[in-house]
């Protein structure tokens, strides 16, 4: 059986040491699984993590969706007590839409398991069984985390709100990139001075630009992909509260010209109108995100965000402020679908990706005064992943990774390393999230091209961007 780490899956997907510390203290050991938090309570502790398929010890595990905080579990149980599992097992036999829901729910659960691992879908559904009810907790746990499930859904109407005083104006955004579709759904703070409270934020490699460089459309392989992803974030929103969802499309829907088909999936799936946004308001949104709260000190700032379809470059003087800005066509995605390099590249496709770079960078010195900036920060994937990298962290951890600087010399060193790997060999690596071993060398070398071109001997890299800013605006934070 293949270890953990090789999956592909949860076990390459973000862990803060602070969860682990938690998830240990809510179940009272330690766990047996790698895991990522999914959802989090009003208080900001883990409500449900999603599990690797397989513990430790090379076992099955297929409770893939788990309740973890103490209050949740407490609840359900009492409603378990009342006999309420032999009751919906009753009504599975007297209820064929009921029934037919819950088919679905349980194929979907197979299915969602049998992405981190393909022989994993033959392990049931949710708790492990391929038809009725054997569980209320993970049932509940599965619709937190965006499953359509009716045993979740009816479990949640007799026992929320878990926590008293959850506060009102909860919001979810989606950023649509690219290489990736990220969500994050927020709590406002309980004063106008207060952060909101993060509640889920997640990741997944969708790769909806895949071709469109070549053919000026979104693939339809790429689009069902992508839908499959956004429905479970719609449904992951709403059971989490949020009265908003906003998504947001970047390189890859603007340069499409079926971006309709992806505005009616977006509005299927999520119940969203698709926003796409321009290069400058890109710029602009991740600017605001990446520097928000930095010592103005530090300033003047360039933003650098190097994107699946893009990178955007955007100046300011003080945090939050931007001020010039420009979108470009070097995006890790783009790149490395016009250079076709070789597996691992050779020296030439790594001059041609850097040839890309210099002439686009021609382009940036013509409109964006980088010369005035004192401190630069990167946002995005390609750098938090080459610090992560670096550091050669065991897992994903990005309180280790945010407002981090990394010096010009170990960015190279850790091109230069991630170019003598395979993409299998890179994909492999614990803090690689799964499709992006294959385009980071292209977006490594423009963050390392940019460092040595405009001067700068360091980059803060930050993790927060465009998405952040997106939730933010929702909130009222300017």
């Amino acid at each position: 059986m293949e270890e953990p780490g090789k999956l592909g899956g949860v076990a390459q997907r973000e862990l803060r040491a602070a969860d682990l510390e938690a998830v240990r203290e809510q179940i009272g050991r330690d766990p047996t699984t790698a895991f990522t938090v999914v959802a989090r309570c009003s208080g900001g502790h883990p409500l449900v993590i999603r599990n690797a398929p397989i513990d430790a010890n090379g076992e099955p595990f297929p409770t893939t969706f788990w309740l973890t905080c103490p209050d949740a579990v407490k609840a359900i149980a009492r409603v378990e007590s009342e006999g309420w599992i032999a009751k919906l097992n009753d009504r599975v036999h007297e209820d064929e839409a009921f029934d037919e829901a819950l088919e679905a729910a349980h194929r979907a659960y197979a299915d969602e398991r049998a992405e981190e691992w393909d022989a994993a879908r033959s392990w049931g559904g949710v708790a492990g069984t391929r038809t009725g009810v054997k569980c209320l907790h993970a049932h509940y746990a599965y619709r937190l985390a965006g499953g359509d499930d009716p045993v979740g859904a009816w479990v949640a109407e007799r026992i929320e709100p878990i926590h008293p005083g959850q506060r009102p104006g909860r919001v979810a955004a989606v950023d649509q990139g690219t290489n990736s579709s990220r969500l994050l759904i927020v709590e406002p703070g309980a004063g106008p001075d207060d952060p909101p409270t993060e509640l889920a934020r997640d990741m997944v490699i969708t790769r909806l630009g895949q071709g469109v460089d070549r053919t000026g459309a979104l693939d339809a392989e790429a689009l069902a992909r992508t839908a499959l992803v956004l429905g479970r974030y719609g449904r992951r929103a709403r059971a989490l509260g949020a009265e908003t969802i906003r998504v947001a499309a970047t390189s890859a829907v603007r340069d499409a010209a079926n971006r309709d088909r992806f505005a009616d999936i977006v509005r299927i799936q999520t119940g969203a109108t698709l926003e796409v946004i321009d290069g400058e308001r890109e710029a602009g949104l991740s600017f605001l995100g990446a520097t928000h709260g930095l010592d103005p000190a530090l300033g003047p700032f360039v933003v650098m965000d190097i994107g699946g379809g893009s990178t955007e470059f955007v100046t300011g003087a003080l945090p939050g402020a931007a001020e010039r800005a420009i979108s470009t066509q070097l995006g890790s995605v783009r790149q490395t679908e016009r250079v076709a390099p070789s597996d691992p590249p050779t020296p030439e496709d790594l001059a041609a990706f850097e040839r890309a770079a210099a002439a686009a960078f021609d382009d940036v010195e013509r409109t964006v005064p980088l010369g005035d900036a004192r401190t630069l920060v990167s946002c995005a994937g390609t750098a938090t992943t080459m610090l992560a990298v670096h550091l050669r962290l065991e897992r994903y951890d990005p309180d280790r990774i945010h407002r981090r600087w990394f010096s010009v010399e170990d960015a190279e060193e850790t091109l230069l390393r991630l170019a003598r790997m395979t993409n299998a060999d890179r994909g492999a690596l614990p803090v690689m999230a799964p499709g992006r071993g294959d385009v980071i060398v292209a977006g490594a070398v423009v963050l390392v091209a940019a460092m040595r071109r405009f001067g700068f001997d360091r980059t803060l890299v930050s993790e927060t961007d465009i998405l952040d800013s997106l939730a933010a605006e929702l909130l009222g934070i300017r």
